[in-house]
């Protein structure tokens, strides 16, 4: 296992199977994101984009107190003019973009709180698991007083519908996995830290054997139809059956053998 972190508070690795992982390493701050953290998941989506060995990747954050509590608010103090709010939410939206354009498939594995900052992200990525004590929220109604951006607001009533996401933002309460995972904020829940270790391990080693631009085509078709592009898709469908995979598909299934897929 390689590990290249980007600050010691973004922890980086990939092993031979391609499953890379990003630790979120604030446990004494609830690993709060500062901007130096996110500047980093930028910088690492670029690394995993351009590393055709990488198969799939898994965020989590460090301890079993919270995958993240949000943006560490200190930073805001120096927060004076309209550029500083409207630079803020366009470098959120770089962040959260880049994850979400990943070509490969993205778990969250979510334990304690999972709110603000860190609940974007969660929903940026492509499947969430959570521990039974994990919590969901945006609590900003009731403690800072801003606001998520149209690309927040976008993902999250894609996810669970726009009158879950004003019931959730207007009460700023925080949601409990069961809740998470009947409304489709959460994919699955587990019993706790040590079983979100090897479920999240074993969904994306699950992820990482499947047809790669199969997923590719899947997730990039989706975000099109989110951000309202309802358009035919066939620069996507041509990928898929002009690959040389398509091909090595075939082949195996009439041989009755596995596919040895190149992501070509």
């Amino acid at each position: 296992m390689s590990a290249d972190p980007a600050t010691d508070e973004l922890l980086f690795t990939q092993d031979a199977a391609g499953i890379a992982r990003i630790v979120l390493n604030r446990p004494q701050a609830r690993n709060a994101l500062t901007f130096a953290m996110y500047e980093g998941l930028i910088t690492l989506a670029g690394k995993i984009e351009a590393d055709a060995g990488i198969k799939a990747v898994i965020i989590t954050g460090a301890g079993e107190k919270a995958f993240a509590a949000g943006t560490d608010i200190a930073q805001f103090r120096s927060f004076t003019t309209p550029e500083d709010a409207l630079g803020y939410e366009r470098f959120m939206d770089r962040v959260l973009g880049s994850l979400e354009r990943l070509r490969v498939p993205t778990i969250a594995a979510i334990a304690g709180a999972c709110t603000g900052g860190g609940a974007a992200i969660a929903a940026a990525c492509d499947l969430r698991i959570a521990t039974r004590d994990a919590r969901f929220g945006f609590p900003i109604a009731r403690t800072l007083g801003n606001c998520l951006s149209q690309g927040n607001l976008n993902r999250l009533s894609g996810l669970i519908g726009p009158a879950r996401v004003k019931d959730i933002l207007f009460t700023a309460r925080l949601v409990g996995a069961e809740e998470a995972l009947a409304i489709g904020l959460a994919s699955e829940v587990v019993a706790d830290a040590p079983a979100l270790e090897a479920r999240a391990t074993e969904l994306a080693t699950l992820l990482a054997g499947h047809a790669p631009l199969t997923l590719q085509a899947t997730k990039e078709g989706l975000r099109r139809l989110q951000e309202g592009d309802a358009g035919a898709g066939e620069d996507l469908i041509l990928q898929c059956y002009m690959s040389q995979d398509f091909r090595e598909g075939m082949e195996a299934f009439l041989a009755k053998r596995p596919p040895r897929w190149t992501g070509r």
